[in-house]
């Protein structure tokens, strides 16, 4: 059944584009040599290189359709889906899935840009901020309307940050990437008032400010774990990830963020939003029960209340606990398809439990009323992001 998709003209709110190999070789200056991201191959897959460090395989973050689960993955970029990294092939792919359009987020910078930080040098690193975010601005100008772009951001100098969100939205771009625990690599937290340049310029930008699980810090206590399998805790890594993004968002709200700028929006992106209902009662529990206000009266609003008014959760996998979510927050959810990445809603011929888009829509969505339906795979993405 594909009722619901045929209805909602759905906008899928995750994707991520797989850089080709010649991304930054063939638009950084070649003064900087080996040091310039690239791919080689290594032990029989290909991998890309980044300050002459070993970082990441094409292949391990392009899996939908793969038969099998990391640590197995297509072994070259030549392996990886068409509709992964050209962007004709992607609309096509689209239109075959009945999806109308889509947010577009990277892959080999990282899902915050720390990834830049292996290169060492800050001219380099902006170079290849930048290089990125010209790559997108040309690879969704294949249709404006169904292709979404995010600005990748050099969040390790905030005046540079705030420059590069200003150039892109002059360029089309209609979202920002931000990483979402600064500190962890030496950066104030996003609760200080040193980011605010960046917030000032995202809102009168009307760009809206997008966490992305796997976008804050390095967390070695989180993703080592050598008595696991590499299956189990991959599995247990990216389940932990859906709640790290509360961090974020309690920087924002406690920080006093959304107070200062009330018309600037937030994503937490690939976080599901099951878990929102708790940690935000939570949050609303000790404002009160701290006498926050106390110390902090230009906070007027409970936390609750300030995600509300302009904060935003993803989803894409859950169907037990969406209904609740969909009920308490019909307009701050959307939905998502997290398309290539090993965990997204196209699956391979062994990953049985998982579910195609339209499909996942009728199973978990069938019973929910048709003004939050529309609401949450269509027009709040819409209206965020300036759609059609």
């Amino acid at each position: 059944m594909t009722e619901i998709f045929d209805r909602m003209r759905p906008i899928d709110t995750d994707t991520h584009v797989t850089e080709p190999p010649d991304l930054w070789t063939s638009r950084v200056a070649s003064k900087w040599g080996d040091a310039i991201p690239h791919t080689e191959m290594i032990d029989g897959r290909e991998i890309w290189v980044m300050g002459e460090q070993s970082y990441i395989s094409p292949g391990f973050v392009t899996m939908a359709g793969f038969d099998g689960s990391f640590p197995e993955g297509p072994e070259t970029f030549a392996d990886c889906p068409e509709s992964a990294w050209d962007p004709a092939a992607r609309l096509a792919f689209m239109d075959g899935e009945r999806i109308h359009a889509e947010v577009v987020y990277p892959n080999v910078g990282g899902f915050g840009s720390a990834g830049f930080l292996k290169l060492g040098e800050p001219e380099l690193m902006l170079d290849c901020v930048r290089a990125y975010n010209d790559f997108l601005t040309e690879w969704t100008r294949e249709d404006p309307g169904r292709l979404v772009p995010v600005t990748a951001t050099p969040f390790w100098d905030v005046q540079a940050t705030a420059a590069e969100v200003e150039r892109c939205a002059a360029r089309g771009h209609r979202a920002v990437l931000m990483c979402g625990q600064p500190q962890d690599f030496g950066q104030p937290a996003l609760s200080e008032k040193y980011w605010d340049p960046l917030w000032s310029t995202a809102q009168e930008a009307g760009l809206s400010i997008s966490f992305h699980i796997g976008g804050g810090g390095p967390n070695d206590s989180l993703y080592q774990r050598p008595s696991l399998s590499v299956r189990a805790n991959m599995a247990r890594v990216s389940g932990l990830m859906f709640v790290h993004n509360a961090n974020s968002l309690a920087d924002i709200i406690f920080g006093g963020v959304c107070q200062r700028f009330p018309e600037l929006k937030f994503v937490s992106v690939e976080s599901g939003v099951g878990w929102l209902q708790s940690v935000l009662e939570g949050f609303d529990w000790q404002f009160m029960n701290c006498q926050v206000r106390r110390d902090n009266p230009e906070l007027e609003l409970l936390p609750s209340e300030y995600f509300k008014r302009q904060i935003y959760g993803c989803f894409w996998f859950e169907q037990r606990g969406i209904e609740p979510a969909l009920t308490a927050f019909p307009d701050n959810l959307m939905w998502e398809t997290d398309f290539p990445h090993p965990t997204c809603q196209h699956p391979g011929p062994l990953n049985t439990w998982a579910t195609r888009p339209a499909e996942y829509a009728e199973r978990a969505l069938g019973d929910v009323p048709e003004e939050t339906l529309r609401k949450v795979l269509h027009d709040n993405a819409a209206a965020l992001y300036g759609l059609a």
